[in-house]
Protein backbone atom coordinates (compact mmCIF):
# COMPACT_ATOMS: atom_id res chain seq x y z
CA UNK A 1 0.00 0.00 0.00
CA UNK A 2 1.34 3.29 -0.87
CA UNK A 3 2.47 5.87 1.84
CA UNK A 4 0.88 9.25 2.00
CA UNK A 5 3.43 12.11 2.72
CA UNK A 6 2.15 15.54 3.26
CA UNK A 7 6.00 17.11 3.70
CA UNK A 8 6.54 19.05 0.90
CA UNK A 9 9.26 21.70 1.43
CA UNK A 10 9.87 23.47 -1.49
CA UNK A 11 8.05 24.20 -4.83
CA UNK A 12 10.24 25.54 -7.64
CA UNK A 13 8.65 25.64 -11.76
CA UNK A 14 7.21 22.31 -12.08
CA UNK A 15 9.32 20.45 -9.68
CA UNK A 16 7.94 19.23 -5.72
CA UNK A 17 11.12 18.79 -3.05
CA UNK A 18 9.39 16.07 -0.95
CA UNK A 19 11.30 15.50 2.43
CA UNK A 20 11.15 12.83 5.18
CA UNK A 21 10.41 9.65 2.26
CA UNK A 22 11.42 5.92 2.66
CA UNK A 23 12.05 3.86 -0.29
CA UNK A 24 11.74 5.85 -2.54
CA UNK A 25 13.58 5.04 -6.02
CA UNK A 26 14.69 6.83 -9.46
CA UNK A 27 11.78 7.23 -12.16
CA UNK A 28 9.47 6.12 -9.82
CA UNK A 29 5.55 7.75 -10.15
CA UNK A 30 3.62 10.17 -8.04
CA UNK A 31 0.57 10.89 -7.69
CA UNK A 32 -0.07 14.54 -5.65
CA UNK A 33 -3.62 14.83 -4.34
CA UNK A 34 -4.60 18.20 -3.99
CA UNK A 35 -7.36 20.58 -1.33
CA UNK A 36 -9.93 20.68 -4.25
CA UNK A 37 -9.48 16.78 -4.81
CA UNK A 38 -7.84 17.43 -8.28
CA UNK A 39 -5.13 14.98 -8.72
CA UNK A 40 -1.53 15.54 -10.53
CA UNK A 41 1.19 13.16 -11.74
CA UNK A 42 4.92 13.45 -11.62
CA UNK A 43 8.10 11.43 -11.68
CA UNK A 44 10.94 11.05 -9.46
CA UNK A 45 13.59 12.76 -10.84
CA UNK A 46 16.63 12.58 -7.70
CA UNK A 47 16.56 10.92 -4.56
CA UNK A 48 19.02 11.69 -1.56
CA UNK A 49 18.79 10.51 1.53
CA UNK A 50 15.19 10.70 2.80
CA UNK A 51 14.38 13.96 0.31
CA UNK A 52 12.72 13.24 -3.35
CA UNK A 53 12.83 15.63 -5.98
CA UNK A 54 9.27 14.96 -8.29
CA UNK A 55 8.90 16.80 -11.27
CA UNK A 56 4.99 17.58 -12.11
CA UNK A 57 3.74 16.14 -15.48
CA UNK A 58 0.87 18.94 -15.92
CA UNK A 59 2.55 21.63 -13.66
CA UNK A 60 2.87 23.02 -10.04
CA UNK A 61 0.87 26.33 -10.61
CA UNK A 62 -2.36 24.81 -7.84
CA UNK A 63 0.41 23.17 -5.93
CA UNK A 64 0.61 24.16 -2.11
CA UNK A 65 2.77 22.54 0.36
CA UNK A 66 -0.06 20.89 2.56
CA UNK A 67 -0.83 18.92 -1.05
CA UNK A 68 -0.48 14.95 -0.37
CA UNK A 69 1.85 12.64 -2.58
CA UNK A 70 2.15 9.10 -2.90
CA UNK A 71 4.37 7.21 -4.36
CA UNK A 72 3.39 4.53 -6.52
CA UNK A 73 5.96 1.89 -6.64
CA UNK A 74 6.82 1.69 -10.05
CA UNK A 75 7.65 3.87 -12.75
CA UNK A 76 5.89 5.24 -16.20
CA UNK A 77 4.10 2.65 -17.89
CA UNK A 78 2.13 2.37 -20.93
CA UNK A 79 -0.64 0.24 -22.10
CA UNK A 80 -0.34 -1.49 -24.66
CA UNK A 81 -2.38 -3.19 -27.21
CA UNK A 82 -2.82 -3.62 -31.11
CA UNK A 83 -6.25 -2.10 -30.80
CA UNK A 84 -3.66 1.08 -30.90
CA UNK A 85 -3.78 0.99 -34.44
CA UNK A 86 -5.56 3.98 -36.34
CA UNK A 87 -5.52 6.24 -32.66
CA UNK A 88 -4.27 9.16 -31.94
CA UNK A 89 -2.58 9.36 -28.00
CA UNK A 90 -1.24 12.50 -25.94
CA UNK A 91 2.46 12.51 -24.58
CA UNK A 92 1.78 9.90 -22.35
CA UNK A 93 -0.42 7.25 -24.02
CA UNK A 94 -4.06 8.78 -23.32
CA UNK A 95 -6.34 8.63 -25.81
CA UNK A 96 -7.32 12.05 -27.42
CA UNK A 97 -9.16 11.44 -30.65
CA UNK A 98 -12.69 11.16 -28.62
CA UNK A 99 -12.17 7.41 -29.01
CA UNK A 100 -12.20 4.91 -26.51
CA UNK A 101 -9.66 3.83 -23.83
CA UNK A 102 -7.45 0.90 -24.71
CA UNK A 103 -7.61 -2.30 -23.41
CA UNK A 104 -4.26 -3.12 -22.27
CA UNK A 105 -3.05 -6.56 -23.17
CA UNK A 106 -0.03 -5.60 -21.07
CA UNK A 107 1.28 -3.12 -19.38
CA UNK A 108 5.04 -2.10 -20.30
CA UNK A 109 7.68 0.75 -18.77
CA UNK A 110 8.78 3.29 -21.05
CA UNK A 111 11.83 3.30 -20.62
CA UNK A 112 12.17 -0.07 -22.00
CA UNK A 113 14.72 -2.92 -21.01
CA UNK A 114 18.64 -2.18 -21.81
CA UNK A 115 19.24 -4.69 -25.00
CA UNK A 116 21.94 -7.01 -24.91
CA UNK A 117 24.75 -5.88 -27.87
CA UNK A 118 25.16 -9.31 -28.14
CA UNK A 119 21.70 -9.82 -29.01
CA UNK A 120 21.26 -7.63 -31.42
CA UNK A 121 21.16 -8.09 -35.44
CA UNK A 122 22.82 -6.15 -38.36
CA UNK A 123 20.36 -4.16 -40.13
CA UNK A 124 18.98 -5.80 -43.59
CA UNK A 125 16.62 -5.40 -45.88
CA UNK A 126 15.00 -2.04 -47.18
CA UNK A 127 12.24 0.27 -46.28
CA UNK A 128 10.57 1.95 -49.78
CA UNK A 129 9.54 5.51 -49.01
CA UNK A 130 8.63 6.17 -52.21
CA UNK A 131 10.91 9.21 -52.14
CA UNK A 132 13.45 8.50 -54.93
CA UNK A 133 16.58 10.93 -52.92
CA UNK A 134 16.11 8.36 -49.90
CA UNK A 135 15.27 5.00 -51.91
CA UNK A 136 18.19 5.79 -54.52
CA UNK A 137 20.68 7.23 -52.80
CA UNK A 138 20.73 6.66 -49.43
CA UNK A 139 18.13 3.88 -48.64
CA UNK A 140 16.50 3.02 -45.27
CA UNK A 141 17.48 -0.18 -43.86
CA UNK A 142 15.06 -1.94 -41.63
CA UNK A 143 16.58 -1.56 -37.86
CA UNK A 144 18.56 1.67 -38.65
CA UNK A 145 18.68 5.30 -37.52
CA UNK A 146 18.21 7.71 -40.39
CA UNK A 147 17.38 11.65 -39.01
CA UNK A 148 16.51 14.16 -41.36
CA UNK A 149 18.66 17.34 -40.55
CA UNK A 150 16.29 20.51 -41.99
CA UNK A 151 15.99 24.00 -41.58
CA UNK A 152 13.41 26.59 -40.13
CA UNK A 153 10.64 26.97 -42.88
CA UNK A 154 12.21 23.78 -44.58
CA UNK A 155 9.16 21.38 -45.73
CA UNK A 156 10.50 18.47 -42.92
CA UNK A 157 6.32 18.14 -41.67
CA UNK A 158 5.33 18.02 -45.34
CA UNK A 159 8.40 15.15 -45.90
CA UNK A 160 7.43 13.41 -42.72
CA UNK A 161 3.54 12.97 -43.34
CA UNK A 162 4.54 11.65 -46.96
CA UNK A 163 7.16 9.13 -45.48
CA UNK A 164 4.50 8.10 -43.23
CA UNK A 165 1.90 7.58 -45.73
CA UNK A 166 4.08 5.86 -48.46
CA UNK A 167 6.54 3.38 -46.36
CA UNK A 168 6.22 -0.03 -47.21
CA UNK A 169 8.14 -3.05 -47.08
CA UNK A 170 7.73 -6.05 -48.96
CA UNK A 171 4.06 -7.69 -49.54
CA UNK A 172 3.08 -10.16 -46.80
CA UNK A 173 5.26 -8.88 -43.98
CA UNK A 174 3.56 -6.89 -41.54
CA UNK A 175 4.46 -3.20 -41.59
CA UNK A 176 3.21 -0.17 -39.26
CA UNK A 177 4.05 3.34 -38.25
CA UNK A 178 4.75 5.18 -35.51
CA UNK A 179 4.29 8.86 -35.71
CA UNK A 180 5.31 10.91 -32.57
CA UNK A 181 5.43 14.86 -32.44
CA UNK A 182 6.96 16.73 -30.17
CA UNK A 183 6.04 20.24 -28.91
CA UNK A 184 4.39 21.17 -32.52
CA UNK A 185 1.77 23.62 -33.37
CA UNK A 186 -2.13 22.78 -33.41
CA UNK A 187 -1.75 24.01 -37.04
CA UNK A 188 1.26 21.21 -37.70
CA UNK A 189 -0.76 18.70 -35.88
CA UNK A 190 -3.74 19.01 -37.80
CA UNK A 191 -1.88 18.64 -40.70
CA UNK A 192 -0.33 15.50 -39.63
CA UNK A 193 -3.71 13.95 -38.63
CA UNK A 194 -5.54 15.18 -41.24
CA UNK A 195 -3.27 13.68 -44.38
CA UNK A 196 -3.18 10.46 -42.82
CA UNK A 197 -6.79 10.36 -42.37
CA UNK A 198 -7.20 12.15 -45.95
CA UNK A 199 -5.01 8.65 -47.68
CA UNK A 200 -6.09 5.97 -44.88
CA UNK A 201 -2.91 4.94 -43.92
CA UNK A 202 -3.80 6.30 -40.38
CA UNK A 203 -5.24 2.83 -39.93
CA UNK A 204 -1.73 1.29 -40.26
CA UNK A 205 -0.04 3.96 -37.71
CA UNK A 206 -0.65 5.02 -33.82
CA UNK A 207 -0.06 8.80 -33.28
CA UNK A 208 1.30 10.77 -30.52
CA UNK A 209 1.02 14.30 -30.39
CA UNK A 210 2.83 16.62 -28.11
CA UNK A 211 1.58 20.30 -28.74
CA UNK A 212 3.69 23.46 -28.01
CA UNK A 213 2.03 24.59 -25.14
CA UNK A 214 1.96 20.88 -23.21
CA UNK A 215 4.32 20.44 -20.16
CA UNK A 216 7.89 20.11 -20.81
CA UNK A 217 8.07 16.40 -19.24
CA UNK A 218 5.51 15.22 -21.60
CA UNK A 219 7.90 16.38 -24.10
CA UNK A 220 10.46 14.25 -22.69
CA UNK A 221 7.81 11.33 -22.11
CA UNK A 222 6.31 11.29 -25.79
CA UNK A 223 9.52 9.60 -27.70
CA UNK A 224 9.72 6.74 -24.96
CA UNK A 225 5.74 6.29 -25.34
CA UNK A 226 6.08 5.80 -28.80
CA UNK A 227 9.14 3.49 -28.61
CA UNK A 228 7.28 1.52 -26.07
CA UNK A 229 4.61 0.67 -28.26
CA UNK A 230 6.96 0.28 -31.28
CA UNK A 231 8.81 -2.37 -29.16
CA UNK A 232 5.97 -4.10 -28.33
CA UNK A 233 4.42 -4.32 -32.23
CA UNK A 234 7.97 -5.41 -33.16
CA UNK A 235 9.04 -8.21 -30.39
CA UNK A 236 5.88 -9.65 -29.93
CA UNK A 237 3.78 -9.65 -33.45
CA UNK A 238 6.71 -9.50 -35.88
CA UNK A 239 6.12 -5.84 -37.24
CA UNK A 240 8.44 -4.49 -38.89
CA UNK A 241 7.78 -0.56 -37.87
CA UNK A 242 9.21 2.99 -38.70
CA UNK A 243 8.87 5.36 -35.75
CA UNK A 244 9.38 9.15 -37.23
CA UNK A 245 9.46 11.67 -34.45
CA UNK A 246 9.43 15.45 -35.03
CA UNK A 247 11.16 17.63 -33.63
CA UNK A 248 14.05 16.01 -31.62
CA UNK A 249 14.94 19.86 -31.48
CA UNK A 250 12.30 20.72 -29.14
CA UNK A 251 12.72 17.52 -26.93
CA UNK A 252 16.24 19.05 -26.53
CA UNK A 253 15.03 22.54 -25.61
CA UNK A 254 12.12 20.77 -23.15
CA UNK A 255 15.38 18.54 -21.66
CA UNK A 256 17.24 22.11 -21.26
CA UNK A 257 14.17 23.54 -19.37
CA UNK A 258 14.34 20.73 -16.81
CA UNK A 259 18.04 20.92 -16.63
CA UNK A 260 17.40 24.68 -15.60
CA UNK A 261 14.53 23.93 -12.89
CA UNK A 262 17.53 21.49 -11.03
CA UNK A 263 19.84 24.06 -11.19
CA UNK A 264 21.69 21.82 -12.81
CA UNK A 265 25.48 23.06 -14.44
CA UNK A 266 24.91 23.74 -18.05
CA UNK A 267 26.89 22.21 -20.92
CA UNK A 268 27.60 23.61 -24.49
CA UNK A 269 24.75 26.46 -24.78
CA UNK A 270 23.05 25.76 -21.97
CA UNK A 271 22.27 22.07 -22.75
CA UNK A 272 22.66 19.64 -20.11
CA UNK A 273 26.11 17.75 -19.97
CA UNK A 274 23.95 14.33 -20.03
CA UNK A 275 22.16 15.28 -23.37
CA UNK A 276 24.29 12.73 -25.47
CA UNK A 277 23.00 10.40 -23.43
CA UNK A 278 20.12 10.75 -22.72
CA UNK A 279 19.60 10.95 -26.67
CA UNK A 280 21.47 7.79 -26.99
CA UNK A 281 18.41 5.92 -24.51
CA UNK A 282 15.90 6.83 -27.69
CA UNK A 283 18.23 6.24 -30.46
CA UNK A 284 19.52 3.06 -29.56
CA UNK A 285 16.07 1.50 -29.19
CA UNK A 286 15.91 1.34 -32.73
CA UNK A 287 17.58 -2.21 -34.33
CA UNK A 288 16.58 -5.92 -34.79
CA UNK A 289 17.35 -8.57 -32.23
CA UNK A 290 18.35 -12.55 -33.28
CA UNK A 291 15.57 -14.87 -33.40
CA UNK A 292 12.88 -11.76 -33.60
CA UNK A 293 11.56 -11.17 -37.12
CA UNK A 294 10.55 -7.92 -36.36
CA UNK A 295 12.38 -4.33 -36.59
CA UNK A 296 12.36 -0.64 -35.28
CA UNK A 297 13.70 2.17 -37.58
CA UNK A 298 13.54 5.30 -36.43
CA UNK A 299 13.98 8.88 -38.44
CA UNK A 300 14.06 11.52 -36.31
CA UNK A 301 13.60 15.17 -37.58
CA UNK A 302 16.20 17.52 -36.14
CA UNK A 303 15.64 21.67 -37.22
CA UNK A 304 19.05 22.91 -36.77
CA UNK A 305 18.76 26.00 -35.46
CA UNK A 306 20.13 28.63 -37.57
CA UNK A 307 21.21 26.08 -39.99
CA UNK A 308 24.15 25.06 -37.82
CA UNK A 309 25.46 21.41 -38.21
CA UNK A 310 27.83 22.40 -35.61
CA UNK A 311 25.30 23.39 -32.73
CA UNK A 312 24.80 20.64 -29.99
CA UNK A 313 21.39 18.73 -31.54
CA UNK A 314 22.15 17.73 -35.18
CA UNK A 315 25.95 16.99 -33.70
CA UNK A 316 25.45 14.71 -31.26
CA UNK A 317 22.83 13.32 -33.50
CA UNK A 318 25.14 12.54 -36.23
CA UNK A 319 27.07 10.84 -33.20
CA UNK A 320 24.51 7.91 -32.16
CA UNK A 321 22.84 7.75 -35.72
CA UNK A 322 24.10 6.20 -38.58
CA UNK A 323 23.82 8.50 -41.42
CA UNK A 324 21.49 11.64 -42.21
CA UNK A 325 19.94 12.89 -44.72
CA UNK A 326 19.92 16.82 -45.37
CA UNK A 327 17.57 19.31 -46.39
CA UNK A 328 19.09 21.96 -48.30
CA UNK A 329 17.82 25.95 -49.18
CA UNK A 330 19.63 25.96 -52.52
CA UNK A 331 16.81 23.29 -53.47
CA UNK A 332 13.96 24.77 -51.68
CA UNK A 333 14.83 27.87 -53.85
CA UNK A 334 14.96 26.17 -56.89
CA UNK A 335 11.00 24.80 -56.17
CA UNK A 336 12.35 21.89 -55.84
CA UNK A 337 10.70 19.04 -53.85
CA UNK A 338 11.88 17.28 -51.72
CA UNK A 339 15.10 19.68 -51.44
CA UNK A 340 17.16 16.73 -50.54
CA UNK A 341 20.82 17.66 -51.09
CA UNK A 342 21.78 14.03 -51.43
CA UNK A 343 26.01 15.27 -51.43
CA UNK A 344 26.36 15.46 -48.32
CA UNK A 345 23.53 12.87 -47.23
CA UNK A 346 24.40 9.53 -46.11
CA UNK A 347 23.01 6.54 -45.14
CA UNK A 348 25.90 3.79 -43.64
CA UNK A 349 23.82 0.72 -43.84
CA UNK A 350 22.79 1.45 -47.22
CA UNK A 351 24.80 -1.27 -49.11
CA UNK A 352 23.77 -4.01 -46.69
CA UNK A 353 20.07 -3.44 -47.76
CA UNK A 354 19.83 -3.06 -51.47
CA UNK A 355 20.50 -5.08 -54.54
CA UNK A 356 19.50 -8.92 -55.94
CA UNK A 357 16.51 -10.05 -53.62
CA UNK A 358 16.36 -6.51 -51.71
CA UNK A 359 16.27 -3.93 -54.07
CA UNK A 360 17.49 -4.59 -57.87
CA UNK A 361 20.78 -6.17 -58.62
CA UNK A 362 21.68 -2.88 -60.14
CA UNK A 363 20.92 -0.70 -57.47
CA UNK A 364 24.48 0.59 -55.55
CA UNK A 365 26.30 0.81 -59.30
CA UNK A 366 23.41 3.41 -60.31
CA UNK A 367 23.67 4.71 -57.13
CA UNK A 368 27.17 5.59 -57.02
CA UNK A 369 27.36 6.65 -60.57
CA UNK A 370 24.53 9.32 -60.10
CA UNK A 371 27.08 10.49 -57.26
CA UNK A 372 29.71 11.06 -59.07
CA UNK A 373 27.97 12.42 -62.23
CA UNK A 374 26.19 14.68 -59.89
CA UNK A 375 28.96 16.02 -57.81
CA UNK A 376 30.74 16.69 -61.06
CA UNK A 377 28.29 18.84 -62.20
CA UNK A 378 28.04 20.81 -58.80
CA UNK A 379 31.82 21.54 -59.29
CA UNK A 380 31.02 22.72 -63.54
CA UNK A 381 28.14 24.87 -61.70
CA UNK A 382 30.84 26.36 -59.31
CA UNK A 383 33.17 27.12 -61.64
CA UNK A 384 30.43 28.74 -63.99
CA UNK A 385 29.71 31.07 -61.69
CA UNK A 386 33.64 32.28 -61.10
CA UNK A 387 34.41 31.97 -65.18
CA UNK A 388 31.38 32.46 -66.72
CA UNK A 389 29.83 29.34 -68.28
CA UNK A 390 31.01 30.16 -72.04
CA UNK A 391 34.69 29.03 -70.03
CA UNK A 392 33.52 25.35 -69.76
CA UNK A 393 34.80 22.93 -71.91
CA UNK A 394 32.24 20.78 -73.46
CA UNK A 395 32.43 18.04 -70.96
CA UNK A 396 31.85 20.11 -68.14
CA UNK A 397 28.74 21.58 -69.56
CA UNK A 398 27.47 17.82 -70.58
CA UNK A 399 28.24 17.33 -66.53
CA UNK A 400 26.14 20.80 -65.57
CA UNK A 401 22.97 20.07 -68.09
CA UNK A 402 23.21 16.32 -66.56
CA UNK A 403 23.24 17.80 -62.40
CA UNK A 404 20.37 20.57 -64.15
CA UNK A 405 18.05 17.35 -64.55
CA UNK A 406 18.97 14.86 -61.89
CA UNK A 407 17.35 18.20 -59.49
CA UNK A 408 14.66 18.39 -61.80
CA UNK A 409 13.43 14.76 -62.69
CA UNK A 410 15.05 12.49 -60.30
CA UNK A 411 15.47 14.68 -56.56
CA UNK A 412 11.93 16.59 -57.73
CA UNK A 413 8.93 14.84 -57.50
CA UNK A 414 5.04 15.62 -56.33
CA UNK A 415 3.85 15.52 -52.75
CA UNK A 416 1.63 12.51 -53.64
CA UNK A 417 4.04 10.61 -55.81
CA UNK A 418 4.82 7.28 -54.53
CA UNK A 419 7.61 6.06 -56.72
CA UNK A 420 8.71 2.37 -56.57
CA UNK A 421 12.64 0.97 -56.21
CA UNK A 422 12.34 -0.02 -60.30
CA UNK A 423 10.77 3.77 -60.93
CA UNK A 424 13.08 5.47 -59.01
CA UNK A 425 16.07 3.17 -60.84
CA UNK A 426 14.63 3.77 -64.25
CA UNK A 427 14.94 7.19 -64.00
CA UNK A 428 18.71 7.36 -62.71
CA UNK A 429 19.84 4.71 -66.15
CA UNK A 430 17.01 7.74 -68.23
CA UNK A 431 19.50 10.15 -67.00
CA UNK A 432 22.98 8.44 -67.47
CA UNK A 433 22.07 7.66 -71.04
CA UNK A 434 23.10 11.33 -71.56
CA UNK A 435 26.75 9.92 -71.25
CA UNK A 436 28.33 7.59 -73.84
CA UNK A 437 28.69 3.98 -71.72
CA UNK A 438 32.28 3.99 -71.85
CA UNK A 439 32.00 6.96 -69.52
CA UNK A 440 30.24 5.17 -67.21
CA UNK A 441 32.96 3.85 -64.99
CA UNK A 442 31.09 2.71 -61.61
CA UNK A 443 28.61 0.26 -63.52
CA UNK A 444 29.75 -3.32 -64.19
CA UNK A 445 29.58 -3.96 -68.19
CA UNK A 446 26.40 -6.43 -68.05
CA UNK A 447 24.34 -3.71 -66.34
CA UNK A 448 25.51 -1.42 -68.99
CA UNK A 449 23.87 -4.03 -71.79
CA UNK A 450 20.91 -4.87 -69.71
CA UNK A 451 19.47 -1.50 -68.76
CA UNK A 452 21.38 1.45 -71.12
CA UNK A 453 21.06 -0.37 -74.27
CA UNK A 454 17.23 -0.04 -74.09
CA UNK A 455 17.28 3.47 -72.44
CA UNK A 456 19.96 4.54 -75.69
CA UNK A 457 17.47 3.03 -78.14
CA UNK A 458 14.48 4.44 -76.73
CA UNK A 459 15.61 7.56 -77.19
CA UNK A 460 16.44 6.94 -80.66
Amino acid sequence: MPVEYKTISEISGPLVFVERTKGVAYNELVEIALSSGEKKRGQVLEVEGDKALVQVFEGTRDISKDASVRFLGHGVELGVSREMFGRIFNGFGDPIDNGPKIIAEEKRDINGLPMNPYARDYPLESIQTGISAIDGMNTLIRGQKLPLFSGSGLPHSALAAQIARQAKVKSGEEFSVVFAALGITFEDANYFISDLRRTGAIENSILFINLSNDPAIERISTPRIALTAAEYLAYTYDYHVLVILTDMTNYCEALREVSAARKEVPGRRGYPGYMYTDLATIYERAGRIKGKKGSITQMPIVTMPEDDITHPIPDLTGYITEGQIFLSRDLQRKNIYPPIDVLPSLSRLRDRGIGKGRTREDHADVSNQLYAAYASGKEARDLAVILGEGALSENDRKYLSFADEFERKFVNQGINEDRSFEQTLDIGWDLLSMFPPEELLRIRSEFKEKYLKSKTEEKQ
